[in-house]
């Protein structure tokens, strides 16, 4: 079976395909605030799903890594107007210490082509 990757980089793929399966690399995105960063990370999740031929409606499993679990309702907020609401994943979400003080969401995700 063969692997592609997309938007292959020193360090890392932004996503890489394996058969059916997508795998995204944690996705994160610009602004100030929880919304700001969900809506653009979000986003980001949406433009690499649609370049391995795939879309939200096929995601699988979502982690979601907050810096501070009080940013829960605000994230959860966002996802759920994101979400495919006849197709939600399966999903995690954990407190964790970011790459950098001003992330607040990280999200990781596979999804079915």
């Amino acid at each position: 079976m063969s692997i592609q990757r997309i938007e292959p980089g020193a360090r890392m793929s932004g996503a890489v395909v394996h058969g059916n399966t997508v795998y995204l690399a944690g996705r994160v995105g610009e602004g100030e605030s929880v919304t700001d960063q969900c809506k653009s990370a979000l986003a980001e999740v949406d433009r690499l799903l649609t370049a391995a031929g795939s879309n939200k409606s096929k995601i699988l499993q979502t982690i979601i890594y907050l810096s501070d679990i009080a940013y829960f309702g605000e994230m959860n907020a966002v996802w759920e107007a994101w979400i495919d609401p006849a197709n939600p994943p399966a999903r995690a979400t954990s407190e964790a210490k970011l790459t950098t003080p001003k992330l607040k969401v990280e999200f990781i995700v596979t999804a079915a082509i």
